[in-house]
């Protein structure tokens, strides 16, 4: 525990003069506004949680496989004695688990760029002009199993998955993401209760490889919809990148040869389609999260609530303004309380323009969903935040002297 926080405390100090980058709130290195908690409320809010689901899916299903290969090398049996269909195919088209199963990297690495790997790699590039397309559509959303922090990998070379899985080129809807150890209740449509750690009740065999590979094709991938019972939250894929069937069965082991080879695609069968979305993410979703969270700290109907209010209580000022002086009121020194409605207007109004409320940022406080907050943590993004809010507050200030200032000049005039 104390190697942990050391190591956190660490990362925290690397980030003191930038900002995180988006492996690292994957990975759970980051504080709040900047967190994986945050990053999923910001995709929800957009209906793109179903993505990074997929892409937490995937990493649990991969992390599911590495514990299979360690127990198997526990247990003084080679990768090559127990499961040597894996081990040829690990070592003519290389595996994102080489090092795991004892295999050269590099000679993996080796074989991965000579070796012929089917449509999908041989599309890599060209689905990865795709990286922007839609995220978005109708599907309801459900739990889905998160991911051990100590158990992520970094993000590696897409590795091969064969082309004896069919592929699907007819176009296909795309999906919206869904994680949170939290349970946001306001102004959200689904929260997640997904474990975080992987439960280890008995030894990991290869039909719980094989299950839990099924579940994530038919829950994400499968043009028919998920199984009966479970929620569809099919993600959108470049044509090069959909698996059109999954042949294997999960009531018993494959027999066959041909199944054999099948399923010793299992271990890497969506790692292609994971770096694919992780790139989508990365290039698309978490510039706007980073915009939206290190530079301000309202939730957008958060933003327009104060834009309402702003123009309502500016009316209300400027009405009362112009009666003070078409009503030739005495004193005048009685227009100088015109400076409360414009403080709060004008308050609003640039609150709402740039979506920040300087207020909170003092506090310290980030908005979650509207209305609800929580404690800014990350040193650099506070940093940018409690420097924005001051030149908030020096422009709301500098609007609200000049226009009391203006109507306490005007002379009166009783009409």
């Amino acid at each position: 525990m104390d190697g942990d926080s050391s190591q956190q405390d660490e990362w925290v100090r690397s980030r003191k003069n930038r900002l995180p980058t988006f492996t690292e709130v994957l990975s759970r290195r980051t504080r709040p506004p900047v967190d994986l908690f945050m990053f999923y409320l910001f995709l929800q809010r957009e209906g793109n949680e179903d993505i990074l689901d997929f892409w937490l899916d995937v990493q649990q299903h991969e992390n599911l496989c590495r514990a299979y290969f360690k127990d198997v090398r526990k247990s003084g049996r080679t990768i090559k004695e127990d499961w040597p269909h894996y081990w040829d195919y690990a070592r003519r088209r290389g595996s994102i688990y080489g090092t795991v199963v004892g295999m050269n990297p590099a000679a993996v690495g080796a074989k991965r760029s000579t070796a012929s790997t089917g449509d999908l790699v041989g599309d890599q590039e060209k689905a990865g002009e795709d990286s922007k397309a839609g995220m978005r559509s109708t599907s309801p959303r459900s739990p889905s199993p998160g991911v051990d922090p100590r158990l992520l990998a970094s993000t590696s070379p897409a590795t091969a998955v064969g082309s004896e899985w069919g592929h699907e080129a007819a176009p296909r809807s795309s999906t919206p993401f869904s994680l949170s150890r939290h349970t946001p209740t306001l102004f959200n449509r689904r929260a997640s209760r997904a474990p975080t750690i992987i439960p280890r009740s008995a030894a990991i065999t290869r039909l719980d490889l094989v299950k839990s590979a099924e579940r994530i094709w038919l829950r994400y991938l499968s043009p028919q919809g998920a199984a009966p019972g479970e929620e569809s939250h099919e993600i959108y894929l470049p044509p090069a990148l959909r698996i059109h069937s999954f042949p294997l069965s999960t009531s018993q082991e494959p027999r066959s040869q041909a199944d054999q080879a099948l399923m010793a695609q299992i271990p890497d069968m969506f790692h292609t389609q994971k770096e694919y979305v992780f790139k989508a993410m990365e290039q698309d979703a978490f510039p706007r999260f980073l915009r939206a969270k290190a530079f301000g700290n309202l939730t957008p109907l958060s933003a327009l609530i104060r834009l309402i209010l702003g123009l309502v209580i500016l009316w209300i000022g400027l009405a009362t303004a112009f009666s003070l002086v078409f009503l030739d009121v005495k004193p005048k020194s009685k227009r100088f309380f015109l400076f409360l409605p414009f403080t709060f207007a004008i308050l609003f109004l640039i609150s709402h323009q740039y979506e920040l409320d300087p207020i909170l940022v003092f506090f310290m406080q980030s908005e979650t969903t509207p209305f609800r907050t929580l404690t800014i943590r990350e040193p650099y993004v506070r940093k940018l935040l409690v420097g924005r809010a001051i030149w908030v507050s020096i422009l709301v200030t500098i609007c609200v002297v000049a226009l009391t200032l203006l109507f306490w000049a005007v002379p009166g005039h009783h009409l």
